[in-house]
């Protein structure tokens, strides 16, 4: 079975009061694939995520390498807003785009438009050749500062939350998650810029999952990673 382009997000913010959080939620139990596993917002790509609606930062393209890459975060921006309400945008106009969707016209009700150049590439995973349902999902990392609308979602996720970095580990996780979560965090809190790291191939062998690269960073950047 060929798995199937997705995308996921992970939204780091610091609230005025507090540590900072990370935006994550839990399968329902009447789900197919992971249920009962808290996740990030994500799912799969869609045919509404070819309207371009931005350029990735260059390097960020480069690092995807496909002939359309602004796909893989819009289908994370609009799975977010689907399943949890929020929508990830600065102030401004959308493009100029042909057609409709719910999501464009929740950013032109907000004045908002997505900045794809502010996301970084965290990493892609691939399910197991033995999972009933397989992806190749390709992880983000956004600012959570940019989310507004009301914490509410279609139902794909449950006990939905900004939740404390210190609270992750009492979560009911999956293996790539927790390389996810912890690969956002330590970027986040050590600044690295977009771009600035390669992103990791996550796969498995006799599921047990494995890493490996899939370009070597750019050079003269060793002084960013921490």
């Amino acid at each position: 079975m060929r798995p199937k382009d997705a995308a996921g997000l992970v939204l780091i913010r610091v609230p005025r009061r507090g540590a900072p959080e990370i935006l994550i939620g839990r399968r329902p139990a009447r789900m197919g694939f992971l249920p009962g596993i808290h996740v990030v917002p994500g799912g799969r790509v869609d045919a509404a995520d070819r309207i371009k609606l931005g350029q990735p930062h260059p390097d960020v393209a480069r690092q995807l390498g496909t002939p359309n890459p602004a796909i893989f975060i819009q289908a994370a921006l609009r799975e977010t807003f689907e399943e949890t309400g929020l929508l990830v945008g600065r102030p401004g106009a959308l493009p100029d785009r042909g057609t409709e969707t719910p999501l464009l016209a929740a950013y032109a009700a907000a004045g908002l438009a997505p900045d794809l150049a502010g996301f970084d590439y965290l990493c892609r995973a691939i399910t197991p050749v033995t999972s009933r349902r397989r992806f190749n999902t390709r992880f983000f990392l956004g600012d959570g500062a940019l989310a507004t609308g009301e914490l509410k979602g279609d139902g794909e996720l449950e006990d939905l939350a900004w939740r404390p970095l210190g609270a992750l580990s009492g979560l009911n996780l999956v293996d790539v998650t927790e390389y996810v979560l912890k690969t956002a965090i330590r970027r986040w809190q050590a600044g690295v810029p977009i771009g600035a790291e390669a992103p990791k191939l996550l796969n498995y062998r006799n599921d047990i999952m494995t890493l490996s690269r899939q370009q070597q960073p750019r050079q003269g950047l060793a002084r960013h990673l921490p």
